[in-house]
């Protein structure tokens, strides 16, 4: 192939038509023609060589150079040369000048041509990839329509126009099954630029699938009167949006549903049938839940926010239909609302009230060493611990029918002295198993606490001040989708995440790990980031 004696337009010609095809900048292509005939002269004239190609852009001149460049000292001769050197070729040549010499045409062999034309796939198809990159990349969260070009291993490969995209055999519908030619509808889940190329993941199982369906066939939600603001799917089988409307005129439920049900039955069908319940929103967690668990009646509600817990009491003749076939209710409404729920029954509950009522009962009788009514009465008026007896204000002791000062400040009196022999024996028991004084006298920690803390392997200052605060306070911890529950050391003593970490935290200062002036930082940096999620939740 000799580059002289072709037409000077017709790379450029050739360039352009590539560049249409592939619908790729031309100066791409020709940058790669310009790579690929310079790999194709090293291969003549010996790698070793800079060698470097030019293609005029207007006229279509082929330039084609050696570049050499000046150092002080000389490590490769084929691409370096001393200043002393170059004076041969520049008048005063400095360190950094490049030598630049052109080389004389030449007639290219079939095999450094057929490189070339490697060369130059190669770089169009890098920039095809990246063409289809930038053009994806911002249309994440869109449906996307496109036809079925084969499937592999289950995974669909979708033709959407300008690339493909992969549909894996968990993001499908169950019981769906594609064939060549068929159109399908998707979700663009997530674009990724990867070593071969850039992936384009689908999903029709992803709930933002089904919010963006409801987008598509309910005006009001399209215009932002309408939100949806959480939904949850069992893909295939069931599914609960919850929805809210900013027009006091317009009723969330009724819009979604349409007209006989036209607009809801639109989406039922391109989910193969997925029933769904639509839900009004409410910013009040256990009124959500209860609108959420229905069909089923809801008794009571409990919630624990610290705990993200809530517990749901039902009639007996309603836990079936509360949970579920094969527990699809309650794990829907969890989603939904983003809380772990707890089902039992109003017996369960009962049953459970009056074990903790014996329970509590029976500490205040034998550390108290009180008769059975005075214990039951404490527990009625919700007293749980001797803690509380023993440091509440007295008035509230004397509001309990048939206490007076007298019984009031006995009660009190034997909580503390009862109080005195558990801490001497957490005390005692404690320095047995090696504890240090310096935990002993680190504020905000009883003695129990110390014990219990002891009984862990903790006995100075320092291993307390490696803790982590859900490690004494406790939490919860999600693992393959389901959130387990972490026991804190402490948790027992009603101690919460945040006294947790102050503790940990006061601690980490008084050893001096960290200076107060570094602790309020960070406690400033969290708070701001807490107010930004607050704000932009």
């Amino acid at each position: 192939m000799s580059v002289t004696s072709a037409n000077r337009l017709e790379l450029l010609q050739i360039a352009d038509a590539v560049a249409r095809e592939k619908l790729i900048d031309p100066s791409l292509v020709i940058e790669a023609m310009e790579e690929s005939l310079a790999k194709a002269a090293r291969s003549r004239y010996g790698a070793e060589y800079d060698i470097r190609a030019k293609i005029d852009r207007k006229t279509g001149d082929l330039e084609m150079t050696r570049v050499r460049t000046v150092v002080e000292e000389v490590e490769n001769h084929f691409t370096e040369m001393t200043v002393e050197d170059a004076k041969a070729h520049l008048d005063a040549p400095e360190v950094g000048n490049e030598i630049i010499d052109e080389l004389p045409p030449l007639d290219f062999g079939r095999i450094a041509a057929q490189s070339a034309k490697q060369v130059i796939m190669q770089k169009v198809r890098e920039a095809e990839r990246e063409r289809q990159y930038e053009e994806f990349k911002d249309r994440v969260g869109e449906i996307i329509n496109g036809i079925v070009k084969r499937v592999e291993y289950g995974n669909v490969i979708v033709d959407v126009g300008r690339g493909e995209a992969v549909l894996r055999r968990d993001q499908l519908i169950n019981r769906e099954a594609y064939r060549n030619g068929d159109r399908i509808r998707a979700y663009i889940r997530d674009v990724r630029s990867e070593v071969r190329g850039p992936q384009i993941f689908l999903s029709r199982t992803a709930p933002e699938f089904m919010a963006e369906l409801f987008k598509m066939e309910v005006p009001e939600i399209y215009d932002g009167i309408i939100e949806i603001k959480a939904v949850a799917r069992d893909p295939g089988s069931r599914a609960k949006i919850g929805v809210i409307s900013y027009d006091n005129s317009i009723d969330p439920v009724g819009a979604c549903v349409g007209m006989r049900g036209s607009r809801v039955q639109a989406v039922v069908n391109e989910l193969q049938g997925e029933k769904i319940d639509i839900i009004p929103w409410n910013d009040d967690a256990p009124t959500f839940l209860v609108n959420a668990l229905q069909p089923a009646e809801v008794a009571k509600v409990v919630f624990d926010e610290d705990a993200e817990r809530i517990e749901v009491v039902v009639p007996d003749d309603q836990l079936s239909l509360a949970i579920g076939r094969r527990g699809q209710n309650v794990r829907l409404a969890s989603q939904l609302t983003g809380f772990d729920i707890d089902i039992m029954t109003e017996a369960e509950e009962s049953e459970r009230r009056q074990a903790e009522f014996a329970e509590r009962s029976n500490l205040f009788m034998e550390t108290m060493n009180v008769d059975e009514m005075v214990a039951q009465l404490l527990v009625s008026e919700g007293f749980a611990t001797l803690e509380e007896v023993a440091y509440v204000e007295v008035d509230e002791l004397l509001s309990i029918d048939g206490f007076d000062q007298g019984t009031a400040e006995e009660l009190q009196a034997r909580a503390r002295e009862s109080l005195d022999e558990l801490n001497a024996k957490a005390v005692e028991k404690a320095r047995e198993l090696g504890v240090q004084q310096d935990l002993f006298d680190y504020e905000g920690l009883t003695p129990q606490m110390i014990l219990t803390l002891a009984e862990d392997g903790i006995k100075t200052l320092e291993d307390f001040a490696t803790c982590a605060d859900w490690e004494l306070a406790g939490g919860y911890t999600t693992v393959d989708g389901k959130r387990v529950k972490d026991d804190g050391l402490l948790e027992k003593y009603d101690m919460g995440l945040e006294e947790a970490q102050n503790l940990v935290m006061g601690a980490r200062v008084q050893l001096g790990w960290l200076t107060q002036e570094e602790l309020d930082a960070q406690n400033a940096v969290e708070e701001e980031e807490e107010t930004e999620e607050e704000a932009e939740a």
